[in-house]
């Protein structure tokens, strides 16, 4: 019998922190910019390929360990800046204070972590979910560890076109908010009759790479949802009431005010859905799964392969972390006991909605699975509920609703990514257990640099601007005032969860005749809450991802598309935090000199950035004819 191969090596578990850190950063700038994120899973898979091959002795399950640490990290920065955010935004906090982010982070992450222990076998194994990105990466990782000079000279090549467009990306993010050569975004408003007609565009390499990575499909539904807002929603409302002033301002600050919030209520009857319709697939998947550990207790031997973490420690160490949050929860809220209600009903939302999330990073893949829905539902219920008790105008149970989805929504973003990272295992050989350690250690080595990456962005930007506007932050803060102050747009609320019933029935319908073509709500609901200006690079990515369909992909192509996208995605995100770092250490917003006369680069640049994405694809196809 073999020796089985090392995993939790010290260049691993160093390499694995050190890609947390960063990609945590750079997905939680990308995050507060464009209010999506995108999974590193693969990046990072070829980064530690190419580190590793330095080491005279290194294997497949090591490069696997170090994705999984790194994926952790930049997994769990989604639900730091989805949520925390809103408690400066609502002026609870007068600025971020970096140990409570970290101690929420951690907190959350682990019981994220910890939740997704018994899903493995649940999902993997009994359900036997795709999780689409689990599978890329597994491949990614097999052709990278071949043993064959064509498998080193393809890992090289990925990480010089990784290289060249972080290069790219972080150039044109220098030249655009470091030196103002040109303006983020193109906007307009016309207004026909009483109507105004609002449209945009940002001029973000990153936004064309993240719909690349979500696809066709994923990307015209978001796209939609904004064209629901902007060509629909926003003239309807301005021929009804007007508007007055510049038609481009009045779009939004209408768009602002009321109509966003019809994305709010089309997330919550999102997420609710969602849940309903997972709860029984998920029932039966956790009883299997507790069967097998029941069946290990009467002394049935497990394999290598199928070991997590004795689910006994699991239970022990998800009794002990209620201790912290019921401290986060008994610092804000008035009585221990209903610091103690929170954290229980933390405890059930958080299961549930981590649940929800592995469940659907399994159909969709996690770049695709939108947790704001359901971060949004939970942020709601404690909402109404804290109303009932504390009554209206209460900032601290606004704020405490906030911790109640940070918490919540650091677990389901972690519950996604896990389960990817596991399927990823479970077709290299990989141990469980100790990738569910690296998971941990993963989220700790985020959680660490999230408040100061934070507190960064916000002196330089200022987060919530236009510049940095955090979406889901400024949704979640919105909710939750909303409920304790008595001005939440309960009509726009109610009016988006009719159009979010509309779409699910459409789905429905989708489902039942075959239809490749799905309609998931919470992406258009997402659209719909999105800025005009973000959706649509979003929609041209994920068309240039279909015309390399069109024109005959490979698999290698794809790969390569998706290195190009990540790339673009990891150096503006990077450059992001760098232009932003001296303005934080000067206290001077005006340290970077700005020059004029180069409005028409930015629109130039875009567009070969697009050429770049379709003559990678186009080229190589033309190469693999001739062979």
């Amino acid at each position: 019998m073999s020796k089985p191969l090392p995993e939790i090596t010290i260049k691993a578990v160093f390499l694995g922190i050190i890609l947390s850190m960063v990609l945590a950063g750079a997905n939680a700038y990308l995050g507060l910019f464009a209010g999506m994120t995108a999974s590193a899973s693969i990046p990072a898979a070829v980064i530690s390929m190419g580190v590793l091959s330095l080491f005279k002795k290194h294997n497949i399950l090591e490069d696997n360990i170090v994705q999984t640490a790194a994926s952790a990290g930049e997994s769990l920065s989604a639900g730091v800046i989805f949520t925390i955010p809103a408690l400066l935004l609502m002026g609870y906090w007068e600025t971020f204070n970096y140990l409570e982010i970290a101690k929420i982070a951690s907190v959350g992450g682990l019981i994220g972590v910890l939740f997704t222990i018994p899903l493995r076998r649940a999902l993997i194994i009994e359900a036997k979910l795709t999780y689409p990105e689990g599978i890329a990466t597994a491949a990614v990782l097999e052709a990278g560890n071949a043993g064959s000079s064509g498998a080193e000279d393809e890992v090289q090549g990925g990480l010089r076109l990784l290289t060249m467009a972080s290069v790219t990306a972080a150039l044109m993010k220098l030249g655009q908010q470091g030196f103002a050569l040109w303006h983020s975004a193109l906007e307009g408003a016309t207004q026909m009759g009483r109507s105004v007609f609002g449209f945009g565009m940002d001029l973000s390499p990153a936004l064309v790479s993240v719909g690349y990575i979500v696809g066709r499909n994923i990307s015209i539904l978001v796209f939609t949802g904004g064209l629901i807002s902007w060509f629909f929603a926003i003239p309807i409302y301005t021929a009804i009431y007007g508007y007055e002033g510049d038609a481009l301002d009045a779009a939004n600050t209408i768009w602002d005010t009321k109509i966003r919030y019809l994305g709010v209520g089309a997330m919550v009857v999102g997420g609710i859905w969602s849940l309903i319709k997972l709860f029984k697939p998920l029932m039966l998947g956790i009883q299997a799964s507790l069967k097998a550990y029941s069946s290990v207790q009467n002394g049935e031997a497990l394999k290598r392969e199928e070991n997590d973490i004795p689910i006994k420690y699991v239970a022990i160490a998800l009794l002990v972390l209620m201790i912290p949050v019921f401290i986060i929860y008994n610092d804000i809220l008035p009585g221990a006991q209903l610091a103690l209600l929170m954290t229980i009903i933390m405890m059930v939302f958080g299961f549930f909605f981590s649940a929800v999330a592995a469940y659907m990073a399994g159909v969709v893949g996690s770049s695709n699975n939108p947790i704001s829905g359901v971060t949004v539902a939970t942020v709601l219920f404690a909402s109404l509920l804290l109303l009932a008790i504390l009554g209206s105008g209460s900032l601290q149970g606004a704020a405490a609703a906030i911790m109640v989805g940070a918490v919540v929504c650091n677990a389901a973003a972690i519950g996604g990514d896990n389960l990817q990272d596991l399927k990823t295992g479970h077709i290299v050989g990989a141990t469980p257990w100790k990738q569910q350690v690296m998971q941990v250690i993963g989220v700790l080595s985020a959680a660490i640099v999230l408040g100061v990456v934070l507190d960064i962005l916000h002196t330089a930007y200022t987060i919530g601007s236009p510049t940095l506007s955090a979406p889901q932050a400024t949704l979640m803060k919105a909710v939750a005032e909303g409920v304790f102050q008595g001005n939440l747009p309960w009509d726009m609320v109610i009016m988006g969860a009719i159009i979010g019933v509309i779409i699910i029935a459409l789905d429905i319908r989708q489902e039942r005749i075959g239809s490749d073509f799905r309609i998931p709500i919470l992406a258009v609901a997402v659209g719909i809450y999105l800025p005009i200006s973000l959706t649509t690079p979003i929609f041209i990515g994920g068309m240039l991802a279909h015309f390399g369909d069109k024109m005959g992909a490979t698999e290698t192509t794809r790969k390569k598309g998706l290195l190009l996208a990540a790339g673009m995605i990891t150096g503006e995100a990077i450059m992001g935090i760098l232009v932003a770092l001296p303005i934080f250490l000067t206290a001077d917003k005006d340290w970077w000199p700005s020059y004029s006369g180069f409005g028409w680069l930015g629109p130039i640049l875009v567009i070969a950035i697009a050429i770049w994405f379709i003559t990678t694809l186009k080229t190589d196809r033309t190469q693999v004819g001739e062979n």
